[in-house]
C-alpha cells in the first residue's frame, strides 16, 4: 500500500477531487430484495420470523422465550465488568448529557393585540429504537452507541427508549452493552439484528413494541432496512462509508496525520481517509508514516485495503484552496490541523464534526468530548446535521384567534382562498363573521 500525493491543481488531482465531491450513494442495492422479503416476513409473522432470522443467523438455539433480555441478565451483567470500565463509562454518560442537555428546544408563544395567539409546541415521540451492532459476535461491543443514541432521546423526554442488538451465538449479549444501557436508563432490550430488528421496531410484534424513531448503526442490510420504513417512522440518517477530512500546514506532525487516517480506515474497507496538505515535505513523509504504524494494528489488513482503496493525499497551493475544497467536500470528520484553528473556523461552511488543532484527534469526539459521533456523510454535511435531542422531538403549531382578529383578518384570508379556488376556505370564515 502507496499513497502518492497528488498536486491539486493536476489532471489527477483534478480527477481525485471531483470524486471527493460527487461521491453521494444512494446505498446498496444489491441487497433490496432481501431486505424487502425479510420486512415483509416480519411484517406478516412477527416474533416468529425473528427468531426465524435470529437462529439462521446469529444464535442458532434463541428462542422467544430468550428474545427479551432478562431482569437476570442485566443484573449479571454488572458482575463481568470491572471498575476501571465503569469509570470511564460514567465520565463518557456525564461528558455526552452534558453537550447534549444544551440542544433542548422550548415551546414558545407569541400575542398580539387583537388577541391572537400563535407559537410552538415543542414534545417529545412516544417511543424511539434504538440498533446497536453486535460487533463482531460481541468481541468488541459498540458501547459509544449505546452512549450517543440513547442519551439524547433520553434528554428529549422519550418515554419507551428500546434497544436491539444481535446476540452472539450462544444467545447472549455483551455486558458491556448491557451495562452501559443500563447506565442511561434502557432496560427493554431485545436480541434482535440486522433488518428483522428494524422491521420489529417499524411493525411492532407482539414482544417488541413499535416505536416512532429508529437511530444507530448498522451494516448495509440495516442501512437498506432503514431506508425501506423510513416515512413511516423517522430514522436518524441513511450513512455511508465513515471519512476523515485532515486540512494540515508545515506546522503538523505527519506521525500525528497518519495516526488520524488510519483510525478512520480501520473501521471497513470503504472508510475514507483524505488529507488535504499545503506543504509537499510535510505530505511526502506521510506514506512512511502510515506503514510504520500499520504494523502495530488489530486490524491492519482492513486499514491497509481501506487506504489503498480510498486513501488520498493532496497538496493545496496554500489554507485558503485547502478550506475551499474541505467546504466542497463537505466530510464527515473535518480536522484542521493548522497553526491558528481558530482563525479559519468562520470559514468552515459544511462539515459534521471538526476538530481544531493538532492535540485533537476524531477519536476524541467519537468517545468522550461529548458531542454526538453520528454525523452526516458522503457530502450531506451541505444540509444535515448530527443526531441530536432534535431528533426526538416535534414541533405542533398553535393558533388561537378572537373574533375581532377574525374580522381583521378574514378579508385577506378568503382573499387568499378565492384565489386558490378554495371556496369553503372562504365560507369557513365568512359563516363565522355573519351577522
Amino acid at each position: 500500500m502507496t499513497i502518492v500525493p497528488v498536486k491539486t491543481d493536476t489532471p489527477e488531482g483534478e480527477k481525485i477531487l471531483a470524486g471527493l465531491v460527487d461521491r453521494f450513494q444512494a446505498g446498496d442495492r444489491s441487497c433490496q430484495a432481501a431486505v424487502e422479503e425479510i420486512l415483509a416476513a416480519v411484517q406478516a409473522r412477527g416474533d416468529a420470523a425473528v427468531i426465524e432470522y435470529g437462529r439462521r443467523f446469529d444464535a442458532p438455539m434463541l428462542t422467544l422465550e430468550q428474545l427479551q433480555v432478562s431482569a437476570a441478565e442485566m443484573l449479571a451483567a454488572y458482575e463481568q465488568v470491572d471498575e476501571t470500565f465503569l469509570t470511564t463509562l460514567a465520565k463518557a454518560i456525564e461528558r455526552i448529557e452534558t453537550f447534549h442537555q444544551r440542544e433542548m428546544e422550548d415551546s414558545w408563544m407569541q400575542t398580539r393585540e387583537d388577541g391572537t395567539i400563535v407559537g410552538r409546541l415543542v414534545r417529545p415521540v412516544d417511543s424511539a429504537g434504538l440498533y446497536v451492532p453486535g460487533g463482531q459476535g460481541g468481541s468488541t461491543p459498540l458501547v459509544s452507541s449505546v452512549l450517543m443514541n440513547g442519551i439524547p432521546a433520553a434528554i428529549a423526554g422519550v418515554g419507551l427508549r428500546v434497544m436491539v442488538t444481535p446476540p452472539n451465538k450462544d444467545g447472549a449479549v455483551s455486558p458491556h452493552l448491557l451495562v452501559a444501557a443500563q447506565e442511561i436508563g434502557i432496560t427493554e432490550i431485545y436480541k434482535a439484528g440486522s433488518a428483522w430488528a428494524i422491521a420489529a421496531l417499524a411493525y411492532g410484534t407482539a414482544s417488541i413494541p413499535r416505536v416512532d424513531v429508529i437511530v444507530g448503526p448498522g451494516n448495509r442490510f440495516v442501512t437498506e432496512a432503514k431506508r425501506q420504513v423510513s416515512g413511516m417512522v423517522r430514522i436518524d440518517m441513511i450513512a455511508g462509508p465513515s471519512e476523515v477530512l485532515i486540512v494540515a500546514d508545515r506546522t503538523a506532525e505527519a506521525a500525528y496525520i497518519a495516526a488520524d487516517m488510519l483510525a478512520q480506515a480501520e473501521h471497513d474497507s470503504q472508510a475514507r481517509a483524505v488529507a488535504v496538505i499545503t506543504d509537499a515535505g510535510l505530505a511526502a513523509a506521510i506514506p512512511a508514516e502510515l506503514e510504520r504504524q500499520l504494523a502495530a494494528l488489530s486490524r491492519q489488513d482492513i486499514a491497509r485495503r481501506s487506504l489503498a482503496e480510498n486513501g488520498v493525499i493532496l497538496i493545496a497551493a496554500n489554507l485558503e484552496e485547502a478550506i475551499g475544497l474541505a467546504n466542497d467536500i463537505a466530510v464527515e470528520h473535518l480536522e484542521l490541523m493548522i497553526s491558528d484553528p481558530w482563525a479559519w473556523l468562520p470559514h468552515i461552511r459544511h462539515a459534521g464534526a471538526i476538530f481544531l488543532g493538532s492535540n485533537t484527534p476524531e477519536a476524541a469526539g467519537d468517545y468522550l468530548a461529548g458531542p454526538n459521533h453520528v454525523l452526516p456523510t458522503m457530502g450531506t454535511a451541505r444540509f444535515a446535521s448530527a443526531l441530536g435531542v432534535e431528533t426526538f422531538l416535534k414541533k405542533s403549531s398553535i393558533i388561537s384567534y378572537s373574533r375581532e382578529a377574525l374580522q381583521a383578518d378574514g378579508d385577506h384570508i378568503r382573499l387568499l382562498a378565492n384565489l386558490e379556488g378554495l371556496t369553503a376556505h372562504a365560507a369557513s370564515v365568512s359563516e363565522r363573521l355573519k351577522g
